[in-house]
């Protein structure tokens, strides 16, 4: 299967664009021993790398003695949820603290940003409750719906005694932290990732708990605080059958507008992920087209997430536009790829893949338990899924982005390779509660991927399954 087009050659060349000091020497075309570049400093330039021995074992799964170790991982993901209304007890004036430490964040940052996330901010809450409990507030079980500020304050209060958990949600946030985690690991020698995310939380105390809660995971969120605005929240209700009932009030959240700080964190970005559910709201789409613009003047990379089947049914023009017109890299779920397709549910995964992958040069789709498929120019590579025990699939499919986004940022250029690294973080989060990579397991992963990328050869004439580099 040859998949060395020009097209995802570009692709692959042009993810490390940021003018960062060159290398003390250049990788020779011929086979070289790679080695990492120490932390902080010049990071190595891709060339195409061979993926040797099995591909099972390539990044290897986790023992018993290892899950273990996760398990004693404390989620510092969540707090208690009456903790992140008040705003916490260090957070008195919270506008004027949101300003302060955006102020900070900004004047400390890099010069630039490897991944810059364009997507909704929204907190989640979430508590596990009875089936009375659905009942009396008149909510059917199962179900995701849109209410207002009213019916929010209504469940929150009768949530009061309940036992419930605050988080900074969203499906681009769980990506985002996933690769900061990846990115930052002390275990590797790579340099650190710098990883950004822009959209609109409102001058509440939700606002500061979203944003603390991120650049307590490496990510830093860029944007400024809406003034006399709500954040947007998704309350999470999960009766004893495991079924999951969502409310999610949007508020601020599909707030977009692209002003000059936007534009100047897009022109310093070497890469723009835009999360779908962005694209339900008609005045986002244009400051959406703004990004990618420049985004694309600025040699950046631009990546979308399909996010949800009904989304793009409902906005199948605006994301053809977006979608076929700038992106380089598209993660969809078979669902979401058949629905992009505008395919039946009785077609392939591979041929929603591969159909998708003859407008964008990179394509990934999962498929669950079936596996994924990794799409480039009309041919699609299957991945298989690793062993694990599933737990709660949700922010599967945002773990999986994110090893993709990973395998690339460290300059890997075997697809299947990639393919292998995003399956086995898929699986980490699968086999857990909650939908984020934990820190122990991120090092795990990330210093499995640099001794099998450390130890393998570089060579120009890589062949099947290899995207050489311009």
């Amino acid at each position: 299967m040859a998949l060395a087009s020009t097209t995802a050659s570009r692709l692959i060349a042009r993810r490390l664009a940021a003018p960062l000091p060159p290398s003390s020497s250049s990788p020779s075309p011929s086979c070289t021993p790679r080695r990492a570049a120490p932390r902080g400093g010049a990071r190595p330039r891709g060339v195409a790398v061979r993926w040797e021995g099995r591909p099972r074992a390539l990044l290897g799964g986790f023992s018993d003695a290892d899950a273990e170790y996760a398990s004693d991982d404390e989620d510092e993901d969540e707090e208690d949820a009456r903790s992140a209304l008040s705003g916490g007890p260090s957070s008195p004036h919270l506008e004027c603290d949101d300003v302060l430490d955006l102020a900070a964040a900004a004047s400390s940052g890099p010069e630039r940003w490897d991944v810059l996330g364009l997507g909704q901010a929204m907190v989640d809450f979430s508590g596990m409750v009875d089936d009375e409990f659905l009942e009396r507030l008149g909510i059917e079980k199962g179900t995701r719906k849109v209410v207002n500020h009213e019916e929010r304050g209504r469940v929150l209060r009768a949530m009061d005694g309940c036992t419930y958990k605050a988080a900074a949600g969203g499906s681009l946030s769980n990506s985002l932290v996933a690769l900061a985690r990846l990115g930052s690991s002390r275990i590797t020698s790579y340099p650190e990732l710098r990883i950004a995310m822009a959209g609109s939380v409102g001058s509440d105390p939700l606002g500061s708990f979203y944003r603390q809660k991120l650049q307590r995971a490496n990510v830093q969120f860029l944007s400024k605080p809406v003034k006399d605005g709500t954040t947007g929240t998704v309350i999470v209700l999960t009766t004893p059958d495991a079924q999951r009932t969502m409310l999610a009030y949007q508020g601020t959240s599909s707030t977009l507008a692209y002003d000059s700080d936007l534009a100047e964190l897009v022109s310093k970005s070497n890469l723009l992920v835009v999360e779908g559910y962005l694209f339900e709201f008609a005045h986002t789409i244009e400051a959406i087209k703004q990004a990618c613009e420049d985004a694309k003047k600025n040699g950046a990379l631009i990546a979308v997430s399909a996010s949800d089947v009904s989304c793009i049914k409902r906005c199948h023009s605006d994301f053809w536009d977006i979608v076929g017109n700038y992106a380089d890299i598209l993660f969809a779920n078979a669902n979401e790829a058949r629905a992009f397709c505008e395919l039946t549910s009785e077609e392939s995964t591979m041929s929603a893949a591969r159909y998708l992958s003859h407008s964008i040069p990179l394509v990934s789709v999962t498929d669950g338990m079936h596996g994924s498929y990794i799409g480039v120019k009309g041919e699609a590579i299957y991945i298989p899924p690793p062993a694990c025990i599933p737990v709660d699939t949700c922010g599967a499919g945002d773990a999986y982005a994110s090893g993709i986004l990973y395998g690339i940022l460290r300059g890997a250029s075997d697809l299947k390779g990639i393919g292998l690294l995003a399956a086995q973080v898929a699986a980490v989060v699968v086999g857990q509660q909650g939908t984020r990579l934990r820190v122990k397991d991120a090092d795990r992963l990330a210093e499995s991927f640099e001794f099998h990328f450390d130890n393998l050869e570089f060579c120009s004439d890589a062949g099947t399954d290899q995207i050489p580099n311009l």
